[in-house]
């Protein structure tokens, strides 16, 4: 397609000239002897020559008001006042170039060839970003913040090989989506991912369900049954809460991972398989191991890839996006005809501090949508779980030691049912985050009515 180029320029006789070289290079070119012609039909150009004095408004004037109107059009500036200080504002003012009066038909057609140059490259630029954008929108995970870019061009990098993958987050993030965008993006695609919550296994069980067992391995074993490896074999093994797995559990799946063998409980017979793995924890392995509670060895051998899953609060730029899709996604099943969120309402939404983060989010709009009455929703619709934040450091305001209201009991109350929250009804998890032994906190359950 011919480019179309504005030439802004009051005096007639240089316009010709200007029009005539141009139109002969195979150019379309637009006219204007003032600058409030100029802007009637900026929007069709592709390159702008402009004088720097016109009547009633200078080019720099003429460029601002050009950029509101068509901000990605380079403007290249001519003037027969040149100098240092008028080129360099010019260019600050977002000029592509400028043309010192008098100039060589040459000349400007070095300049603007160079400047519609530019252009193209900025326009394929953006255009490889967008296509980057929509490539890295993985089914449900949404995120346009940096962060969770860097998240996806990683997905992207590792998912096509076997490389075993850490994912460590708070709980909420994300993790499981994550794992499965790897798997569906990996040549394992058509084979099996097999889920398994390390922290939902009983001790006793877990190396049963892990690697399976033989007929009369223990009582009640009147089959022999594959485990959780064997069932995912050529495929993609999820090990959710890895954290939680005890030593001795710990020491096999080391062999899994370095030898791809194991044998099932009550057998002698070593089987081998061909299993990728992903883990994911909530805690911090370091500390961990610094602790003795997870093998160092081990622990080398998940961090192949590390992959930290920021929390919500550290990536609000992708809240509206995020309150949006959810939007989409549960207001049919709601039967409710909500379209769109208030300013107001997400403003709301923004300012919250999300400690359930992700699937927090998701929460309170599918609870939003049920309250909502009209088809926006408004910030009264918005209901959220005001949690008790830490106090700051050296506030020793006595009428500020607990949130406003509430009283001891409430606080601790409230610290426990957050707990559950963030561990997922985890009992075990949400006693480590308190810092209390699992019995001690299954007996202030039972105080509050909640043990069931």
């Amino acid at each position: 397609m011919k480019k179309r180029i504005l030439v802004v320029e009051d005096e007639e006789k240089l316009r010709r000239v200007i029009e005539l070289q141009l139109a002969a290079s195979g150019f379309d070119v637009d006219k204007a002897a003032t600058a409030e012609e100029a802007l009637k039909i900026v929007d069709r150009a592709d390159l702008v020559l402009t004088d720097f004095r016109l009547p009633n408004m200078d080019g720099l004037q003429l460029l601002g008001l050009i950029r509101r109107q068509n901000a990605q059009v380079p403007v290249v500036i001519m003037t027969a006042y040149g100098s240092i200080e008028t080129a360099v504002e010019a260019m600050k003012s977002g000029a592509t170039d400028f043309l010192l009066k008098p100039f060589s038909l040459d000349h400007l057609m070095q300049v603007v060839g160079k400047a519609l140059e530019m252009r193209a490259l900025r326009d394929e630029n953006r255009k490889l970003k967008e296509e980057l954008g929509r490539r890295y929108e993985y089914d449900n995970i949404i995120g346009r913040s940096e962060a969770m870019q860097e998240i996806f061009a990683t997905i992207e990098r590792v998912a096509p090989t076997r490389a075993t993958v850490l994912l460590a987050g708070e709980s909420g993030v994300g993790k499981d989506l994550i794992a499965r965008a790897i798997h569906f993006h990996s040549p394992r695609r058509d084979r099996p991912l097999v889920k398994i919550n390390c922290s939902a296994i009983p001790e006793n069980l877990m190396e049963s369900e892990l690697f399976g067992y033989e007929k009369g391995a223990f009582t009640g074993a009147a089959t022999a049954k594959p485990g959780k490896f064997e069932q995912a074999d050529t495929g993609t093994v999820m090990l959710d809460e890895i954290g939680d797995v005890p030593p001795a559990i710990q020491v096999k799946l080391l062999r899994i991972l370095q030898e791809r063998e194991f044998e099932r409980l009550g057998s002698n017979v070593t089987r081998h398989i061909d299993v990728r793995v992903i883990a994911a924890t909530n805690q911090d392995l370091r500390a961990a191991l610094e602790q003795g509670t997870f093998r160092e060895d081990l622990y080398y051998r998940l961090n192949v890839v590390p992959m930290n899953i920021p929390p919500l609060r550290e990536r609000k730029q992708d809240i509206a996006f995020l309150a949006n899709h959810f939007l989409r996604k549960l207001a049919p099943d709601s039967g409710r005809p909500v379209e769109s969120i208030s300013d107001d309402a997400m403003e709301k939404l923004v300012g919250y501090h999300w400690p359930g983060n992700v699937r927090e989010l998701e929460n309170v709009i599918e609870r939003a949508l049920i309250l909502c009455r009209g088809s926006q929703l408004e910030p009264d619709d918005i209901k959220l779980e005001m949690a008790p934040r830490a106090r700051a450091a050296g506030d020793t305001n006595q009428h500020h030691f607990l949130p406003e209201g509430m009283t001891l009991d409430q606080y601790e109350q409230e610290l426990i049912r957050e707990a559950l929250r963030r561990a997922d009804g985890n009992k075990s998890q949400a006693a480590r985050l308190l810092g209390l032994t699992r019995n001690a906190l299954r007996y202030r359950l039972t105080q509050m009515g909640l043990e069931a």
